[in-house]
């Protein structure tokens, strides 16, 4: 494996790898000293060309824990903003020599074109509404560490399934590592392409719910959407959104997740945001262990 730039890529043993590793990783974060010296003399460079402050973070700290440098390259008042292209800044960081690029940008495909321009590792850190493969992996890890396995696990992904880079690398790779995904939107927010993926399709959160160990809730992804996908944000919550009633409906040792950000009171209420059902801070805890596992195994040349 030299790149990770789609969930749809990785086998089930690579998978495997991934998330036993992150899971040995893990334990050093509970350490004094959280540092190993594994790619000392490595750089990796994060490449952003849409804001994100957790991912960024989280990728930034996991290299920096494996004592890899670290190079935050913001498209914002960047030569980017001057018109620069993929390529040209590719051919840059070609130059300065970087082992490793991990980057986030609003075109589908982008970190497939930047990985046949450059030498180093390409990490997808998402691209358009297409993947975020680093992402469905530490949902996976979250689950597997919460619920003890994967094989067979009923996950609901819920929400805004037509622009969302998580549901689509999600359903790839748990349908790799034997899980069986539904998604729950209203057909507005469902792709054209839905019949072609490995899941099922609901329209009735209702109806899901009782036979769900997971339940996965996508923020409603308004700086995406052009037109009126739903009538309300009052009558997408009736429908669609995730309050203590619904929890209570749930079987009891089923988890609630989200990628965050959280838009509280529209697909999640307080109440279930704050309950120790839900995974979302453990979910960023992990985010970090994961990316140290997917860093050293591209990066380390072991």
């Amino acid at each position: 494996m030299r790149h990770l730039l789609s969930t749809g890529d990785l086998s089930r043993d690579e998978a495997t790898l991934i998330l036993d590793t992150a899971a040995e990783l893990a334990q050093v974060g509970d350490r004094s000293v959280k540092k190993l010296p594994t790619l000392r003399g490595r750089t990796v460079v994060n490449l952003f060309y849409e804001d994100s402050t957790r991912t960024r973070t989280s990728f930034e700290l996991a290299a920096k824990r494996l004592s890899a440098d670290v190079i935050n390259f913001s498209a914002k008042g960047s030569s980017v903003s001057k018109g620069e292209s993929l390529k040209d800044t590719a051919l840059t960081l070609q130059a300065m020599g970087a082992d490793g690029v991990v980057i986030r940008h609003s075109a589908s495909g982008a970190a497939h074109r930047l990985a046949n321009w450059v030498d180093g590792s390409v990490l997808n850190a998402g691209d358009g509404t297409h993947e975020h493969p680093t992402q469905a992996l530490l949902d996976a890890f979250t689950m597997r560490s919460r619920l003890g396995r994967l094989d067979g696990l009923r996950v609901a992904v819920v929400g805004d399934i037509l622009h969302s880079r998580v549901a689509r690398s999600n359903v790839l790779l748990l349908t790799t590592l034997g899980a069986h995904v539904t998604l729950v939107a209203p057909p507005t927010l469902l792709p054209v392409s839905v019949h072609t993926w490995t899941c099922e399709v609901s329209y009735d959160l209702d109806a899901v719910l009782p036979k769900s160990d997971v339940v996965m809730m996508l923020r409603v992804q308004a700086e995406r959407m052009h037109e009126s996908f739903f009538p309300t944000t009052r009558e997408y919550s009736r429908n669609y959104g995730l309050d203590g009633e619904r929890l209570s409906r749930m079987p009891e040792d089923a988890i609630v997740m989200h990628p965050g950000p959280m838009v509280r009171g529209m697909e999640i209420s307080a109440e279930v945001a704050d309950s120790p059902r839900c995974t979302v801070t453990e979910q960023v805890a992990n985010g970090v262990s994961l990316r140290m596992a997917v860093l050293y195994l591209l990066l380390s040349g072991s």
